[in-house]
């Protein structure tokens, strides 16, 4: 909606021409943990950026020190795996990849778990000299949760998606 103002985002139009939706994670306390209020803020805004004919294509950034370095995990420590596969826990993450609109995601430090999904849920990927992606959710002992494995795999093949998803190892840019 237009004028809307948020709690974790920054979102404002961008370009000469005013056409490109600027959509900015800004949590930066927490390095842009993804947490449910978080994500249904970034669903509200590209709702507002897909509904609006003046906006082209929207770019989704976090900061120079993190992207986002994942799903909150203060928010699931203390939930159990039926409250989450019952409740819809990550239910909605996956609007970044239906929307009709181009997005970018430019990252620079952290893509981390589910910030490394959020980015491979964009078109494209712009990766500054110091961002970092990995999928680290096997060392909590859990599995990537919101397409993680499937898009990884497709993006930068087989073997080092196992590599990436069993070992919790990161690569860079």
């Amino acid at each position: 909606r237009a004028g809307a103002t948020f709690q974790y985002l920054v979102v404002q139009k961008a370009g000469a021409q005013k056409n490109v939706g600027l959509i900015q994670l800004n949590r930066p306390q927490a390095l842009n943990a993804l947490c449910e209020g978080l994500m249904a803020e970034l669903r509200q805004a590209l709702e507002a950026m897909e509904s609006d004919p003046a906006v082209g294509a929207i770019v989704l950034t976090g900061s120079q020190k993190a992207f986002a370095a994942g799903a909150d995990i203060k928010e699931m420590q203390n939930k159990s795996f039926q409250e989450c596969y019952g409740g819809g826990f990550l239910g909605g993450w996956d609007k970044v990849s239906v929307v009709r609109k181009p997005i970018i995601a430019a990252v620079n430090g952290y893509a981390l778990g589910g910030g490394c999904e959020l980015a491979m849920m964009c078109d494209i990927i712009y990766a500054g000299e110091k961002a970092q992606f990995g999928q680290p959710e096997i060392l909590l002992g859990t599995i990537p949760g919101a397409g993680g494995t499937q898009r990884l795999t497709r993006a930068v093949g087989k073997s080092l998606a196992m590599e990436m998803v069993l070992t919790g190892d990161r690569i860079s840019a």
